[in-house]
């Protein structure tokens, strides 16, 4: 983990060079997205009732903001079409989305972003989290594949890859009491 990356809650300063980074990032290191829709993403999830101000974080490295992610509040379903939300996201938090500027990929600070973010999960008495992505990298965080703990994607977004859907307990056992279908209806972007 690197020592010189400061990570701190994002501010409305922060935004344009927020919006920047995330461009660059997906429209470089992608081929799914230009970032445009991950930008829209952000705003929802701001604009939402599941926002967490305190775990929107930008990644600083000599006065330069070199990273973004966030953790926002995330519902589960007891339903696989994901009708019937039981859980408000109390327990757990989605991570999503995470952006690296281009200028500083492979360099440890996606990693660094990560564990410092976790951290503050933890801080804040969440029992875990949950992330789409690529298990290549987050299963070197300790993140595992969902499934594994009665947690599934609803039936309107088909993985193409199931080990893409992950989560991590902050200690042992926490996630076995919350099971269920992860709703990404709530944002029009997701």
């Amino acid at each position: 983990m690197r020592e010189d990356i400061i990570i701190r809650p994002e501010t409305h300063k922060d935004y344009k060079d927020i919006i920047s980074l995330i461009l660059r990032s997906f429209s470089e290191g992608t081929d799914y997205s230009d970032g445009t829709d991950i930008i829209a993403l952000i705003e929802e999830i701001r604009d939402s009732q599941y926002y967490i101000p305190e775990l929107s974080f930008v990644a600083e490295l000599d006065g330069n903001i070199v990273g973004h992610f966030l953790f926002s509040r995330f519902p589960l379903s007891s339903t696989i079409n994901g009708d019937h939300i039981e859980q408000e996201g109390k327990d757990i938090v989605m991570l999503a989305p995470v952006a690296v500027h281009a200028d500083y990929f492979h360099q440890g600070i996606g990693y660094t972003m990560l564990m410092k973010g976790i951290e503050k999960v933890k801080e804040l008495g969440f029992k875990g989290i949950t992330v789409e992505g690529d298990y290549h990298f987050y299963n070197r965080v300790g993140f595992q594949t969902s499934s594994q703990f009665g947690i599934y994607p609803t039936s309107g977004i088909p993985l193409t890859e199931p080990r893409c859907m992950m989560c991590l307990e902050m200690y042992d056992g926490a996630l076995k009491d919350i099971h269920g279908y992860i709703v990404y209806n709530m944002y029009f972007n997701a």
